[in-house]
């Protein structure tokens, strides 16, 4: 159950802070017109793929946080990490900037969109400094043990957003670039407060220490192959949007409206991993093989648990979720299909990205990496196949082989035999030195 008191707050968290934002400010531009509502969705897209660089600094942090929370002073790492931001950030945001026009040439050739979007674009990519912070701190309070307020500061910039939107798109006239001011300014101003409550929680101690190379490789090393996951699967998901887009306008059309239904249900599965994730940093033991069995296997189960969930609730409510963004049948019928034909792939992929939290926290991310490669690797050409065999059908059965794989791939990892003992990990004390619940003092 503790590992669900801290899924939950992330679940929110990730539904208001990844999903909530870009809908809020497709729904406002609307009235714009199409092309501003193409606008804002290929800039969110985009925001996504940044999203993935800089997961390896804030997951990376979240995992060495948690193993050094009361055994070793924080500030090395903190401050480390602080400094990787500024190079990550400046790395994205200096040539986003520069090249917004280049960019929405890749989404659209049409001169209306392309202009409306580089205007998204000069504010969004300016703003990545700020988007950066926000994870960043937030994966300091994760690490901490904290996912109570991340979830409040997420709350707290949709709630901004929601005020700031209208005033700038329409009450001064800014249009598209209203709606990029208004997301960066409640980011900015959600950020302060975030800010303000880590330096208050940091205050009582987190010991000397300056940035140094060990840790910044222990975070890059922690970090990367979750940031490498998340871009594979930005990047496999637009080429599945191709290999869909065979099938006609209807079935590419249908297949956008169940992705968008189905991320309600996947952010749980997300939600899992992160506090799988924070749970096994800060108990420290999850090196060891029997250790890593041990949490490791509840973990999976609650995540082929919340596929099945997921896929129950997605079934039963698909037509009328369906009807709320279309009232084309065609449009409707590829829609529902879709997520008729996904619990055969919400079940393994649960478990695969909840399990991937462990792996992740006790260092073994580059197998996690390894294994969602190569489902992708089965996942692409057998989409491409069966597609021209059974249509849309056949598709979403790739998508089910792939995950099942990749799940499959990764068993040894986390059903590996008991072993006496175990070792302890880098950063950790000996274990009858620790805990595994409760807060950690010596901060």
């Amino acid at each position: 159950m503790r590992l669900i008191r801290l899924a939950l707050p992330v679940y929110v968290e990730l539904l208001t802070a990844v999903v909530a934002v870009g809908l809020i400010d497709t729904l406002w531009v609307s009235g714009l017109g199409s092309e501003a509502v193409a606008a804002v969705t290929i800039a969110t897209t985009t925001e996504n793929l940044a999203l993935g660089v800089i997961l390896c600094v804030g997951t990376g942090t979240t995992v060495l946080v948690g193993r050094r929370d009361g055994r070793a002073p924080l500030a090395p790492v903190i401050r480390t990490a602080w400094l990787l931001l500024g190079v990550f950030a400046l790395a994205v945001a200096v040539p986003g900037v520069l090249l917004r026009e280049p960019i929405a040439r890749l989404f659209t050739d049409d001169p209306v969109t392309v202009g409306l979007t580089a205007s998204f674009f000069v504010v969004a990519f300016a703003g990545i400094p700020v988007f950066y912070a926000q994870n960043l701190t937030d994966g300091v309070f994760k690490g901490l043990g904290d996912t109570r307020t991340p979830m409040r500061t997420a709350l707290l910039c949709n709630a901004l957003v929601i005020v700031l939107d209208p005033l700038l798109i329409y009450g001064l006239g800014l249009g598209v670039r209203g709606a990029a001011l208004a997301t960066v300014a409640a980011r900015l101003a959600t950020l302060a407060v975030s800010a303000l409550l880590l330096v208050r929680r940091l205050r009582t101690g987190t010991g000397r220490g300056s940035v140094n190379r060990a840790d910044a490789a222990a975070i890059l090393r922690t970090g990367l192959p979750m940031s490498g996951d998340f871009l594979a699967r930005a990047l496999v998901g637009m080429a599945l949007t191709g290999i869909v887009g065979r099938q006609g306008v209807a079935a590419l059309a249908g297949y956008g409206i169940g992705l968008k239904i189905m991320m309600a249900g996947v952010m749980s599965f997300y939600a899992l991993r992160q506090a799988a994730m924070i749970r096994t940093s800060r108990a420290g033991e999850a090196d060891g093989p029997s250790s890593r069995r041990d949490r490791a296997v509840p973990v999976v189960l609650y995540g082929l648990a919340a596929g099945l969930a997921a896929s129950l609730v997605l079934n039963a409510l698909a037509p009328a979720a369906v009807g709320l963004f279309t009232a084309d049948p065609a449009v409707a019928a590829e829609a529902v299909w879709f997520l008729r034909c996904m619990p055969l792939y919400l079940v393994p992929f649960g478990g695969l990205i909840a399990v991937g939290g462990v792996l992740q926290a006790g260092g073994r991310g580059a197998g996690l990496l390894a294994a969602t490669l190569a489902g992708f690797a089965v996942q692409l050409p057998l989409a491409f196949l069966l597609g021209s065999r059974m249509g849309t059908t056949g598709v979403w059965l790739a998508m089910a082989a792939g995950a099942a794989l990749s799940l499959g791939l990764l068993r040894p990892a986390w059903r590996g035999p008991r072993a006496p003992g175990g070792a302890t990990a880098r950063d950790r004390a000996p274990r009858s030195t620790r805990t595994a619940a409760g807060p950690r003092s010596g901060r």
